[in-house]
């Protein structure tokens, strides 16, 4: 993407400026003049507000993490100071503790996790090392939502590290028996709300596998794992209430909808599973657990679904499929429920989709950011 950083500070809007300092971070790793900081400094003062909140995006083609300030009220994105912020090798996943103290990304060409201590005020992140090491080919993260343990699903050794995590500073220690064993090609993961049980998706053998977490964050398989699900499972999410179990099945265009009971076993819905678009690939549940987003790369839309509370079932949104930018490969639901956001890897770019209250439905509001090159995942915070 052509950059424009010719222009001089004085000249820009206040968007501009801090558009400009992101890009040059990158290329310099510093700015080289002091007044050019304090300018983008004075641009984003306003935003370290309760009136907003952050995203982390990881850019495996930069090595790097972008973070970028969110409004809460028109989910403008701008660029925070010194973003994007150096990682390891071929960044993938990214996690921010529940008390946004420490981003954790999973370096997938290192096999490791680096560690950033997050800057309260505006949100800038500076690495804290050693880089802790992880099984091969980490490709998802999660974290319990105590903060006590973060679990890494290692694609190509097949198996999950988990570790807990000091309270204090954010370290990282591998709990005994860890890594845990799983079937080859796993690519996804879940943790439930209550922190009891994990879901791995493995898209070889169409299976989802369920474990226990205990106390000490090790895992046991639940009763009946594996469950079933459709061909090409590529992403997993549990309802806030953890009363069900989505999974996107990309090469036959449906979505898996499973209850949880009490062991943390799954079964399929009634109906299940259901349609979504042409190649689904992503999808996110809305905070209040009401609606689930699909996102379809091959149709450059999301399919959306009203879900019922007791039983799960699904009733498809009037006017859904929606636009939802191009080639969609990542949905992410916002903390406060009025925005949905898309990310395209073929077009390096947010899309910003707002949530109509009461009805679920999605209606692009113009609003998008570039990433510069193509993201790998995304974390929004509360």
């Amino acid at each position: 993407m052509k950059r424009n950083v010719d222009r001089k500070p004085s000249l820009m809007s206040a968007e501009s400026v801090a558009t400009d300092c992101w890009r040059k971070s990158f290329r310099r790793k510093r700015l080289a003049s002091s007044g050019v900081v304090v300018l983008c400094l004075a641009v984003l003062a306003g935003c370290s507000a309760p009136s907003s909140h952050t995203a982390y995006l990881s850019l495996p083609q930069m090595d790097a993490v972008a973070s970028f300030r969110i409004n809460n009220g028109t989910a403008k994105f701008t660029p925070i100071v010194g973003s994007p912020f150096f990682t390891g090798s071929s960044p993938g996943p990214v996690v921010v503790d529940p008390a946004k103290r420490f981003l954790y990304v999973a370096n997938r060409n290192d096999d490791t996790i680096s560690r950033f201590k997050i800057d309260s005020a505006i949100g800038s992140l500076t690495e804290v090392t050693p880089r802790v090491s992880t099984g091969l080919t980490p490709s998802d993260m999660v974290m319990n939502s105590a903060g006590t343990f973060l679990f890494v699903v290692n694609q190509i050794s097949s198996n999950i590290s988990v570790y807990s995590v000091d309270a204090s500073s954010g370290a990282l220690t591998q709990v005994s028996g860890s890594p845990f064993s799983t079937p080859p090609n796993p690519v996804r993961l879940a943790i439930s709300p209550s922190g009891n049980f994990l879901y791995v998706v493995n898209g070889n053998l169409a299976l989802v596998f369920g474990y226990a977490v205990d106390s000490s964050g090790g895992l046991q398989p639940v009763p009946q794992s594996p469950f079933p699900v459709g061909i090409g499972p590529l992403d997993i999410a549990i309802d806030p209430g953890e009363k069900f179990v989505y999974v996107v099945n990309s090469s036959d265009n449906t979505v898996t909808i499973d209850s949880i009971n009490s062991a943390g076993s799954l079964t399929p819905i009634v109906g299940s599973p259901v349609a979504a678009g042409t190649t689904p690939i992503s999808l996110t549940v809305s905070p209040s657990g009401t609606y689930v987003y699909i996102a379809n790369q091959g149709s450059s839309n999301i399919t959306a679904y009203m879900i019922d509370p007791t039983n799960g079932t699904p009733t498809l949104l009037t006017g859904s499929p929606f636009s939802g930018g191009t080639s969609p490969s990542l949905i992410v639901s916002d903390p406060n429920g009025n925005f949905v956001y898309t990310v395209s890897q073929s077009s390096s770019t947010i899309t910003v989709l707002s949530v109509t209250a009461g009805t679920g439905a999605l209606a692009t509001t113009g609003g998008s950011a570039s990433t510069l090159v193509a993201p790998a995942s995304m974390f929004v915070t509360k």
